[in-house]
Order: C-alpha cells, then structure tokens, then sequence
C-alpha cells in the first residue's frame, strides 16, 4: 500500500502502480480542486516510484469512473481568469499523464464524462467495462461550456473529426462497444455473472485484474501501444478532414450550418467548440491555448450560467425532501395496459422486484406487454441493451386480469380512462386486495386528487403521480398532494420517481395541477 489521501489511494502490483480514486461519502467522482490535487499527487507518487513500470487509473465506484468536473466549482468563480486558471490546470496534469514515460491505462466502468473522459483521453490505453452503466461523454455544451481539459484538442485525432464533432457539439454518450467500434477505447470487457461476489463487484475486480495485466505487458513490450493512425481507402474519412485544409473547413463550416440552424445563434458554446477544434487543427501549437481561452469566455456567459442554473435546479429534484419513507415500496401494480400504464411499467421493470400490469382482458394486457417489449428492442436494435437482458426483464413482468396477487403490493398506480366513476370503483376494489400499507396513486391528469380521494378509506395513503407521455423518454413527474396525505405516502412516492429516474416535483392539488398552468400563462 502506497500513498493515501482523502480522494485518492495507490498500490503496485508486480510493477504496475494502481491509483484509485474513491470519493468518500458520494456516489459519484466529480473533479474539484481538491480531488484534482489528491489525483495529481498520487499520480506524482507513482510516477516517481522505480518500483512502478506502468499505472492504471480505476475508480473504487463501480457505476462511475469520473462524473465530470463539480459545477459548484465553475459557478463559484466570478472572473474570467479565475475560469482559465482552471482550465489551464486540468490541460496541464493531463499533459502529464499523456507525456508519461510508463504506460498509463485507464479502467473505465460507468459514467466517464466530461473531465473524467479527458482524463481517460490522456491515458496511453483505455479499457471500458460493457455494462448499462459505462457511458463515454463529453456533454460540457449542455451547461453552455466546452471541454477544457484537452477535450477539443485530443479527442479528433483519435477518433476523427467526423465522429469527434457530434460527440462535442451534442454531449451524445457512447456505450462499451460504441466507443470501440469509434477508437475511443482499446478493449472492451464483458461483465460477469454471480459467483462469490455480486456480479457488479465481481466485474469490477475483473475489471481490474484485466487492466493490470495489459499495464504490464504494456511496460515489458508483449503488447504495443495501438496505433493511432489510419491508413489506405478505410483511412480517409478519418485522415482527409484532419490533414486536408479544403476538406476540413467544409467539414467545420457544414457542422456550424447545422449548429445554427438548431439553436438559431441563441447558443454560443457549440460555435466555441468548433472554433477552438479548428485552432488545434490549424496550430496544434496553440490550440490548448485556444480552448483555455473560449472555455474561460463561454463561463461568463449568460447562457451558461442559465444552464447551469437548470443543472442546479435538476439536481435538487433528484434528492428526496421529504426524506426516506419508513417502508419503501418494493412490489408495484399498474392498472391499465394503455400506453400510460405500459409505459410506467417499463420505467419500473428494472427498479423494482416485482411489477404486476392489470387490466380486464387478456388482449388488453397483450397489447401493452407488446408496448412496453417494444421499448427494449429498440434498445437491443441500438446496442443500449442485450436481447437476454430484455427477455429477462420481459420474463419478469406479471400480467392478471384479477387482484389475486395483489396481496403484498406496497404501491397502485392507476393509469386507466378518465371516469372518476370508474377510477372510484377501482379504488375500493384495490383497497379491499392491498394490504393497509399501500399508496394508491392515480396518474389522472385532469380528475382532482382530493375529489378521487373520496373514494378511498385510507386517504392519507392517496396520492397522485401524473406522469406524461411516452413515460420512458418525457423526465418529468408530478407528484400531488392532498390536504389528507400522509408525509410518509409522499415520501414513499418521491422515492418510487425517482428510482424510475424521473425528475420529480410535489405540488398541491388544483386545477391543471402545475404543468398546465404553466402551459397556460405561456402560451
């Protein structure tokens, strides 16, 4: 065991230095300036360590390499310099690591977005674990902000400028196998099954266990560093927009056509990308220096800091005000095999232990399995999930026409025809199956909650949840609230939301609820 700080731990491993970054207490690893100098550090130490021939840099977290830079950080600086200083930081360690004499790996499993990615953009090999989780990114445009740790500088020569570019000027992830197909990593590693350990921990281990040993062979030569150069007919998608002037700046004047004609202007950050892409093409010499300086402008600006209000705003509904509920639900009903039921259903499948669709047929319920098993082929077709985890997850959803195993249900969401007849007579029928603990919920979105809640003998475990449509893509949920609902039954529903990785709002009842009337003074 080597060094040890607060964000940060090193070890060799028969010759290889492995550094591992663990922030403690967070479910993600985010760069600030504390964590950049505890990973400076241990990088430092290893490098400077003869025992050490190569590194490997692993994150302790198995969903995440490297979140991204902490916009707590960016939005506490108030000029200009303050901003490019940062920049100028972070192109500087990366510089580092890139100009290392022993060979660097990154082991990437999870989120690695923005600096995380630049950081892994700076190792000398990339290794990326193929799960749901590992995502590549750079999506520094959607906070109005550009990459400014080397991003625009190291990512088109590696991938090309084609590919590079929508990467940038969209903030688009790539998943395992896309970023190999793309040259953006080396070597992709399947997941493993249970055994010993959970799966997660297990493929992480291996994770690793693999990274290490290619560290290795990198230092005593068996395996040659990849090269990065493409040559005959396949090359020259790749190398003409590189090295081609002509070709370049109509690739470059093409790109920004299409970025103007989709923000209209009214978004500069895009434009800053390709600008400081250029620079580096036509100077590498000052192309960082380019970058540095546009990243420094673009965080002045107020369409930055508007994003990254946004961003704040996102975050707070992503926490649970009211806290964590004594019992959270753990088995979900929906009732109503229509697209909103469907579509609840399939934000649930995966969140849940057990999710049971009703309706009052067996063609009903076959018309919404068939919905909610479209939305995951279309998920295979796009490589965002295998054909086995979609049958598994299929294969999981329990499908009645009756409450016969409603018996242990902790949550109902009711996604059936707007009657409040109906919705009244559904009520009672589920309040006489469910046990005394479970919420009811009503995705209605026009019917009062309270109105609906006369119905009920338990209706401080009443609630609505209105989600929209499709539910697996549209983020929002509104989750409201009657004068009778217990702080518990919401606690519990906030909770369900976001597990179903919703952005979840509380409001009160009333007319149009909040999305309507906000609609409504808009328009």
């Amino acid at each position: 065991r080597g060094l040890t700080n607060k964000h940060c731990e090193t070890s060799v491993r028969n010759g290889v230095g492995i550094l591992k970054f663990d922030t403690p207490g967070s479910k993600v690893n985010a760069l600030n300036e504390e964590f950049s100098y505890d990973c400076k550090e241990a990088f430092e130490e290893l490098r400077d360590n003869p025992e050490v021939k190569s590194m490997v840099f692993i994150s302790g977290k198995p969903d995440c390499f490297i979140a991204g830079a902490d916009i707590n950080m960016l939005a506490a600086c108030e000029t200009k310099e303050e901003i490019m200083k940062l920049s100028a930081g972070g192109q500087e360690f990366m510089q580092q690591m890139e100009d290392c004499k022993k060979p660097v790996v990154a082991a990437i499993a999870g989120s690695c977005m923005g600096g995380g990615l630049e950081i892994a953009l700076a190792c000398h090999y990339r290794i990326a674990l193929d799960t749901q989780k590992t995502s590549l990114a750079l999506p520094e445009v959607m906070l109005g902000l550009l990459p400014g740790s080397g991003g625009t500088q190291r990512l088109p020569p590696l991938i090309g400028l084609i590919n590079a570019l929508p990467m940038m000027l969209t903030g688009a992830g790539k998943n395992a196998k896309q970023a190999k197909k793309l040259g953006l990593v080396d070597l992709v590693i399947k997941s493993l099954g249970p055994g010993v350990k959970d799966p997660k921990t297990l493929s992480h281990d291996y994770l690793e266990s693999c990274a290490v040993d290619v560290a290795r062979q990198l230092a005593d030569e068996t395996l040659k560093k990849p090269k990065r150069t493409k040559s005959g007919v396949k090359g020259l998608p790749h190398n003409l927009p590189l090295k081609n002037k002509m070709v370049r700046n109509y690739v470059l004047k093409k790109a920004a056509g299409e970025v103007l004609k989709a923000t209209h202007g009214l978004y500069p950050a895009p434009l800053k990308i390709i600008d400081s892409v250029r620079g580096g093409l036509e100077n590498p010499s000052t192309g960082y220096a380019r970058e540095c300086e546009n990243f420094g402008d673009l965080a002045m600006t107020d369409e930055s800091r508007a994003l990254q209000s946004i961003f704040f705003g996102k975050q707070a509904c992503e926490k649970n005000h009211y806290g964590q509920p004594e019992r959270l639900p753990q088995n979900m009903a929906v009732l109503g095999a229509g697209l909103m039921g469907a579509g609840i259903a399939t934000v649930s499948l995966d969140k849940f232990p057990k999710v049971i669709l009703k309706d009052v047929s067996d063609t009903a319920l076959s018309k919404g399995e068939d919905m909610v098993r479209n939305v995951f082929q279309k998920k295979v077709k796009r490589k965002k999930m295998s054909q086995f985890d979609c049958d598994k997850l299929m294969s999981s959803l329990q499908s009645e026409v009756d409450y016969s195993s409603f018996k242990d249900v902790d949550i109902v969401i009711e996604a059936v025809f707007e009657d409040i007849n109906l919705k009244h007579r559904i009520i009672k029928e589920v309040e006489a199956a469910t046990p005394d603990h479970c919420i009811f919920a009503s995705n209605t979105s026009a019917l009062p909650i309270s109105d609906l809640a006369k119905a009920s003998v338990r209706p401080e475990n009443f609630i609505g949840m209105h989600y929209f449509s499709p539910v697996d893509k549209m983020p929002l949920l509104e989750i409201i609230t009657t004068d009778q609902t217990s702080r518990e039954t919401t606690a519990a529903a906030v909770e369900v939301g976001l597990k179903q990785k919703k952005t979840v709002i509380v409001v009160k009842d009333g007319p149009g609820f909040y999305t309507t009337r906000v609609i409504g003074a808009l328009m």
